[in-house]
């Protein structure tokens, strides 16, 4: 293993040393991983494209490049994983920006309020609007272009989307976009695959980078 770089395309001998040290626990993260990115109600495809997207929020480069691959392998289309790339992006801008609301509520804080994410908060985002209306224009222009449909269509962009979302934890947008989702047509099986999806890509990046943690271990 190189030493000048803490993100080496590794070999299986190596990232697989930490195995026998919890072997059960690895044994079931990896079927569960199989069976969140195996066809449902959703093809492998469009599951392969959410997991593009959120590894993207992760931004752990092994798990771009294992589903960039795999996506690949579904016939996906360089432009279409862009596409679903924009969306990621435009959900982790749109959580950030409605996290605004919350700093709206400590700005005004009297320290009475009990309740830092009540759903009526999603109104105050208009006081936003009134700040800087250019700005809030624009960037709420962009999330609504991110969102159309392209060569993915509508309903698989808000997949991508509501996915994203929970990979941010966003609260407010992981409500808009579930929202979203279930006018788009969504089933509660697509959502649950969704965010299984999700919940693999999470889990899954904290453990690609046992490779670094090994590398930590072993030259430290």
């Amino acid at each position: 293993m190189s030493n000048e770089s803490l993100y080496v395309r590794h070999n299986q001998a190596y990232s697989a040393k930490l195995f026998a040290y919890a072997p059960e626990a690895f044994k079931a993260f990896g079927e569960f991983n199989k069976q969140a990115l195996a066809a449902g109600k959703l093809t492998v495809k469009t599951k392969e494209l959410i997991a593009v997207a959120v590894a993207h929020i992760t931004g752990c480069p092994y798990c771009i490049e294992a589903h960039v691959t795999k996506a690949k392998d579904q016939n996906a289309s360089l432009e279409e994983l862009v596409e679903s790339i924009v969306v990621a992006t435009a959900v982790n801008a749109h959580s950030v920006f409605y996290n605004a609301i919350n700093a709206l509520n400590a700005y005004h804080s009297t320290g009475a309020e009990e309740d830092l994410f009540a759903r009526s908060n999603l109104e105050k985002i208009e006081d936003i609007e009134k700040l800087n209306e250019a700005q809030y224009t624009s960037f709420t222009g962009f999330v609504h272009s991110a969102l159309q449909p392209g060569l993915l269509t509508g309903k698989e962009k808000i997949l991508i989307a509501l996915a994203s979302a929970h990979i941010t934890g966003n609260a407010y947008s992981i409500e808009i976009f579930a929202k979203q989702a279930k006018e788009a047509g969504t089933t509660l099986e697509e959502l649950s695959e969704t965010i299984l999806v999700a919940t693999a890509l999470k889990a899954g990046s904290a453990l690609a980078h046992r490779v670094n943690a090994q590398q930590a271990f072993d030259h430290n």
